[in-house]
């Protein structure tokens, strides 16, 4: 008995390993199998790490630091504690894990902020680190979930002590403290941190890496203050080598990225490789989706044999995305996507809800004014950090079905059940690219390349398309419209028809002052009459016109809704037997 009590762990243990640690095997990222591994993942950025963006506060309060000092202005020392809690404790939990296992993805990126780890230099007694268990926690939690779903744990070290960039937000960055690269202490900090997060984590092999600095931006010898016209790098190398070590001294399981400067792209003098079990990563934004626009990291990776990661990604439309990571998956290049929350968000997976009293504290932090009274601005924010909970926030279904489905097809695929006699939503269309699932002249951002920003959908709001949608107040509306119409756009619905008829369709838009003009395609080839939509006098002064004569065969049917001429807004088509 007692032989058996002593075994029992270790097969248990052996029974975990049993898919070993993700490791560097030439230029492919295998498991302990050897299984090529892709990894999909997504960002938990906004959770340990506030951006200003994320929370609109960017014209005014970017760094987390700002923020903190904004909110405390309002509710005070203790309240400001009060909502940090709340924040933390909605902002990633079990359910969270869980949902994105679901999904498709394989693994998280956790950018994590020094301070929850430990506390800054000043705060430190002379030549002495200490701990705090807080980000020690949240990360062990966020492990377990996990690894009960199968899924790799990226650490990423969002926020270095002191700031390890120019561009502020991104790390927390203090300009009125010595930086990362201007602090001895702070490397030293930085150091220890890393080789106290791989001792404690060596031998768990949900952890799937360490990627050791986010986005170092920081002119060296250069004249561009993000680091993008470095040519040695010399600080970066040397401290990330140095960081290597202190891993190694602890840990020789897991798998580390490295990132080059300006934002993670700038490799220039980081070369040659120190380490055998080592990647890169690189980060994507806004530019053009061709072989060319990450060919300088093909070239590296068969240049020093080494494996490569798209370790960030995201903000822009649904057919950026599904281009973008059609690209990388086709030349084996794993990726994590950014962010997984974000307030008003049509870009990500989900989308925090901004309630109305938010936008009084928004006001009063930017202009000033009349401030808001502490229970009032306390109960806002605790509201606030409760929509953060998975179950409140809103998920984006045609996101994450660019992000996986459309990567792999270009069928379309219907956005929710459609009943033929029914009314169909115009926000509702079906889910799929461009071209496919709907025609939008504005569908991409390729600000890299054009030097300006290009919205992809004017409204901003429901979906993450190129078709230009706005909230409605019509009555019989699902809360949106399909506005900023151009002449001979489209947009593709699979409708389930109960029976063949030929239908009349009420077609529910307004106009302010031109006249558009509406035609429907059926699958069977039939095509509708055109249909003349006179102007209403008003974007919210709603009517209907009716369009007769709609052959429709029974079954699932794909109708393409047509708008020869643009200049109105569309509600909703509700169709109904000629007959009634």
């Amino acid at each position: 008995m007692k032989k058996i009590i002593i075994t029992l762990p270790l097969l248990l243990s052996f029974a975990t390993f049993a898919q070993g640690f993700l490791h560097r095997e030439g230029q492919k990222i295998v498991d302990g199998t050897g299984k090529n591994i892709i990894l999909r993942g997504l960002g938990t950025g906004g959770w340990m790490v506030q951006e200003g963006y994320m929370l609109q506060t960017q014209p005014f309060a970017s760094p987390q630091y700002v923020i903190r000092q904004k909110i405390q202005d309002v509710i005070g020392e203790e309240a400001t504690k009060e909502f940090y809690a709340a924040y933390k404790a909605n902002g990633i939990t079990k359910r969270d894990v869980d949902s994105l296992a679901a999904w498709g993805f394989n693994s998280i990126r956790l950018p994590m902020h020094y301070n929850l780890y430990t506390p800054p230099i000043e705060a430190e007694k002379k030549d002495e680190i200490s701990w705090i268990e807080e980000g020690f926690t949240m990360t062990d939690n966020l492990l377990k979930w996990c690894a009960e779903n199968k899924m790799y744990l990226i650490l990423d070290l969002h926020a270095a002590p002191g700031g390890q960039g120019n561009d502020a937000a991104i790390s927390d960055y203090d300009t009125t403290k010595p930086s990362l690269w201007e602090s001895e202490a702070n490397q030293k900090k930085m150091i220890a941190l890393w080789q106290k997060l791989a001792s404690r984590y060596r031998d768990n092999p949900w952890i799937g890496a360490y990627d050791i600095i986010n986005e170092p931006n920081w002119n060296f010898t250069g004249t561009n203050k993000n680091g993008c016209d470095e040519n040695s790098n010399g600080p970066l190398r040397e401290l990330m080598v140095r960081v290597t070590k202190a891993i190694r001294e602890v840990d020789t399981n897991h798998l580390i990225f490295i990132e080059g400067n300006c934002w993670g792209n700038n490799y220039n003098g980081i070369f040659p490789l120190w380490d055998e079990n080592m990647a890169l990563s690189f980060h994507k934004y806004w530019n053009y989706n061709t072989t060319a626009s990450i060919q300088k990291m093909l070239d590296y990776r068969t240049q020093y044999n080494v494996p490569i990661w798209l370790g960030e990604s995201g903000e822009n439309s649904n057919v950026w995305f599904k281009e973008a990571l059609t690209l990388v998956e086709n030349n084996n290049i794993g990726w994590a996507f950014w962010p997984m929350k974000k307030i008003e968000n049509i870009a990500g997976v989900t989308s925090v809800t901004k309630i109305p009293e938010y936008d009084v504290l928004l006001k009063y932090w930017k202009d000033g004014g009349e401030k808001p009274k502490p229970d009032f601005a306390k109960k806002t924010l605790m509201k606030i950090a409760d929509n953060y909970k998975m179950e409140n926030v809103t998920v984006k279904p045609d996101v994450i079905d660019a992000m996986f489905r459309q990567v792999q097809t270009n069928d379309t695929k219907p956005y929710k059940r459609h009943l033929i006699p029914g009314k169909i939503a115009a926000t509702e269309y079906d889910l799929g690219t461009n071209e496919k699932a709907y025609s939008d002249k504005d569908f991409i951002n390729y600000r890299v390349e054009t030097g300006k920003f290009d919205e992809w959908n004017k409204g901003n709001t429901m979906r993450n398309d190129g078709v230009d949608i706005l909230p409605c107040k019509d009555a019989g509306s699902n809360g949106y419209q399909v506005s900023f119409i151009e002449d001979g756009e489209w947009l593709q619905f699979t409708a389930e028809v109960k029976k063949q008829n030929t239908y009349k369709v009420a077609i529910r838009y307004s106009a302010e002052n031109s006249e558009g003009k509406i035609h429907l395609e059926a699958e069977n080839g039939k095509r509708s009459q055109i249909v003349t939509l006179p102007a209403t006098g008003g974007n919210d002064k709603w009517k209907t016109v009716v369009l007769s004569g709609v052959l429709l065969n029974k079954g699932m049917q794909k109708i393409k809704v047509v708008f020869e001429k643009g200049g109105f807004n569309l509600n909703y088509l509700d169709f109904s037997d000629q007959k009634k």
